[in-house]
């Protein structure tokens, strides 16, 4: 095979083939892959940290439920918000990496620092949520760009691991500050120096191969007709517009999909983190009357009813609390649980999808999703910490998994000539889903009756579980049966 020659398949998919990555940036490709890696797992505090960390700030500045999510939401808007643009200019050529991965970095470990050191909601919305959705955005689009342009083999499978760093990353943080809540000063600064390190180093060694760089040692025409391949990357029936996308009726669904499963996804952090005013415990009357009566803290802070109810909470160890709530198993360690789950199941259900098919790996995603929620409710209305235990299961591989599988059916549904617009599309109802998350978990924060949220949340992900019974991949003519 001659040096670097441009070749097409029966498709009409142009593949770059000839430099190594040896000779394009001097190192193996696998950088390209753990450095972006890295990077996401650095940033993932800003998310689901925040969110793990809301009864530690109910205690540290004494605000309301409401004013202590409303930072999360405006950071989740953000993010949705930059990351696809991002990603796009950095597919034209209109923006560097260096630059998108140093700037998202600066102001990625910025706005954890906010966290850590600011004391009114006008300064972390500002520092935290503002600047740090812009930073984690341009980290993100960066990220998964890099990542699918050196693996264009294999992009689905292996941005899906990229971005479950974004979960799972988080989980040490969340033990730490479920074992000590006071400890949320320096757990974010450590935290905001990760970040730093991370995202910095990935800027000075992460570049993006030519334009439709394809793997040496692999042969695209014969890689393009292999069975695995075609089910790995299925072709559109024909190239759809924006505009063409949305009247196949398929766009929306998939919008609606992500708002209602991604609302669940973001809730159920929250609501895990503050088990003890979601689910009493069964075992100890006590702590449960004073979930209900205002009288005692419903988690492991033990400030946290006052911040919610108004109430006086009593002084009380997290041990104590924590062995209550879930029989000496932390809400903490559920938290973590949930977020190496989440972001486990991004990887693995694509490895699931390449057998049974997108469409169907999503439905029994979101099915799985939904047995989390009502088992998630069915623990609160029973006060079981066995079952909150067991709900953390389904709940967090479910609560992952559905995202790269939605980003994968926008190309086999739409094609890949504008992928771009029709997943800005998509990955913006992120936004959404941010919003009506967060509502869910302040309703539940501030409402005596926790069950019905709970069921209002499972009811929201097994309204998505239908829609995607609906799913079928667009232009294909209709026939009706005789």
């Amino acid at each position: 095979m001659e040096k670097t020659q441009l070749i097409r398949d029966w498709r009409g998919r142009d593949y770059l083939v000839g430099d190594t990555p040896q000779e394009l940036i001097n190192r193996p490709r696998s950088w390209m892959f753990w450095l972006p890696w890295a990077a996401m797992a650095a940033i993932g505090p800003m998310q689901y940290g925040y969110a793990a960390a809301v009864p530690a700030l109910l205690e540290a500045h004494g605000w309301s439920a409401i004013a202590t999510l409303t930072p999360l939401a405006v950071w989740i808007v953000c993010q949705a918000a930059v990351a696809l643009p991002a990603a796009l200019l950095l597919r034209r050529g209109a923006l560097g990496i260096r630059v998108a991965l140093w700037a998202g970095g600066l102001l990625s470990g910025t706005a954890l620092l906010t966290v850590a050191l600011a004391r009114d909601l006008p300064t972390i919305i500002a520092g935290y949520a503002l600047l740090g959705g812009v930073g984690a955005g341009l980290v993100y689009g960066a990220c998964t760009e890099a990542v699918a342009r050196w693996y264009p083999e294999r992009p689905a499978a292996r941005v899906g691991f990229t971005t479950g760093a974004f979960a799972y990353g988080t989980a040490p943080l969340a033990v730490a500050i479920g074992l000590d809540g006071r400890g949320l000063q320096p757990l974010f600064v450590a935290a905001a120096v990760v970040a730093w390190a991370a995202v910095g180093a990935a800027a000075v060694f992460v570049r993006l191969p030519p334009r439709n760089w394809w793997p040496s040692h692999l042969d695209p025409r014969i890689w393009a007709l292999d069975r695995l391949a075609l089910r790995r990357e299925p072709r559109a029936v024909r190239q759809f517009s924006l505009g063409q996308a949305l009247r196949t009726g398929s766009l929306p669904t998939l919008v609606s999909i992500l708002v209602c499963a991604g609302a669940v996804s973001i809730f159920d952090v929250v609501a895990l983190a503050t088990s003890g005013v979601l689910v009493p415990s069964a075992t100890t009357p006590g702590i449960a009357e004073a979930i209900f009566g205002g009288a005692a803290p419903p988690a492991t802070t033990p400030e946290v009813a006052g911040a919610i109810f108004g109430g006086a909470a009593p002084p009380a160890t997290t041990p104590e609390v924590a062995g209550a709530i879930f029989g000496g198993a932390a809400p903490w360690a559920a938290v973590a649980l949930l977020l190496v789950l989440n972001g486990a199941g991004r990887a693995c259900a694509m490895l699931a999808a390449e057998v049974a098919g997108r469409g169907r790996t999503l439905s029994a995603v979101l099915a799985l999703l939904t047995l989390g929620q009502l088992l998630l409710a069915w623990g609160a209305v029973t006060g079981s910490e066995a079952m909150l235990l067991v709900a953390t299961v389904p709940a967090g591989f479910g609560g992952g998994a559905f995202y790269p599988l939605i980003a994968s059916l926008v190309r086999e549904y739409f094609g890949e000539e504008h992928t771009a617009p029709i997943n800005g599309v998509v990955y913006s109802a992120k936004a959404v889903a941010g919003l009506v998350g967060v509502g869910l978990a302040g309703l539940a924060l501030t409402v005596s009756d926790h069950a019905a949220v709970l069921f209002l949340a499972a009811a929201l992900v097994l309204a998505a579980a239908v829609l995607s019974v609906t799913l079928r991949q667009p232009g294909h003519p209709v026939t009706l049966p005789r």
